[in-house]
């Protein structure tokens, strides 16, 4: 195109006055973005590189490399912690993508708005109290003896406290805890995202013969990946810092929960009984990898960041 031929298809434009004007960078975004930004610095980035720092180094500051890895790593309770933590993840995981899909699902095609909106509100409930809140709740919930469903546990031959707490109920017991406080934020998330999928798109789907479940497996779910994707990666990043509930429970049922049931609880016996914080910084740099790693994963086999084509 021609400079003249340019400035004609411009000039209806100049008479509308609708010309692009150019846009000044506000400095409010900047005061905003600084904040949070010193804010990552100060508890994210720094204790992130001490953390590395006192896992590659001794007690006396010296270079040692990877001795405090494989040093932790032969501690005979470090590979227990971390089969706990991994099959506490794979129950609460596999329980939170589809349970929390197929609720936000339901609640968005087969309920009435008002009716919705309310048990949208109910979900959510439990996501307001603390980790310590919730737990306690459980503690009452899984007491036999004033627990209202004790009948319930009484069934499944669970007669006194420390039968439910025994080690082989912990990973189902903890995923409970973590599913009746987080699943609720998360079918709010999803329900949201379901309602950006355009009506066009349903409406043709069922022109189309396709059944409710049909949409929602061949359409709904599809469509929103990405934000599954991203509910999965905040939740794995959340299950390896398993620290409260375990703690909690292993001191309300008297130390027949181990002290070092999940990795953080045995850096904090690592930093804190045996004052050793470059063997719990090694082990917090061993989640932090394999957290990153898993993210990672999931990222690219996902297309998580990949821009859709208009």
């Amino acid at each position: 195109m021609t400079l003249l031929e340019t400035g004609r298809a411009a000039a209806p434009a100049l008479r509308r006055g609708t010309v692009p004007r150019r846009r000044h960078r506000s400095p409010v975004g900047y005061v905003f973005v600084g904040g949070y930004a010193l804010l990552l610095l100060a508890f994210g980035v720094f204790p992130t590189g001490y953390s590395f720092y006192l896992a590659l180094t001794n007690d006396q500051g010296q270079f040692t490399g990877l001795n405090q890895f494989v040093r932790v790593a032969q501690d005979y309770r470090f590979l227990p912690a971390f089969g706990h933590m991994l099959l506490y993840l794979a129950l609460w995981l596999v329980t939170l993508v589809v349970v929390v899909v197929l609720v936000a699902v339901v609640l968005r095609g087969r309920i009435r708005p008002g009716t919705s909106a309310l048990l949208r509100f109910l979900y959510y409930l439990p996501g307001a109290l603390a980790g310590v809140a919730s737990v306690l709740v459980w503690l009452f919930m899984l007491d036999p003896d004033v627990s209202p469903v004790s009948w319930l546990l009484e069934s499944m031959g669970m007669h006194t406290f420390a039968a439910v707490l025994s080690p082989g109920n912990l990973p189902l017991i903890l995923m409970l805890i973590a599913f009746w406080t987080g699943a609720g934020g998360w079918m709010v998330v999803m329900y949201g995202a379901l309602n950006n999928i355009p009506d066009e798109v349903l409406e043709a789907a069922r022109v189309d013969g396709a059944g409710p479940w049909r949409t929602a497996w061949h359409i709904q779910i599809p469509m929103i990946r990405q934000w599954i994707v991203y509910m999965t990666i905040l939740a794995f990043a959340a299950g390896t810092q398993l620290f409260v509930e375990p703690q909690l429970l292993q001191t309300a049922s008297l130390g027949r929960v181990s002290p070092t049931w999940s990795p953080n609880q045995l850096a904090y016996v690592y930093a804190f009984q045996q004052g050793d914080f470059n063997g719990a910084a090694a082990i917090s740099v061993c989640l932090l990898v394999v957290g990153l790693l898993a993210a990672g994963l999931l990222i690219a086999r996902s297309n998580l960041f990949t821009l859709d084509e208009k």
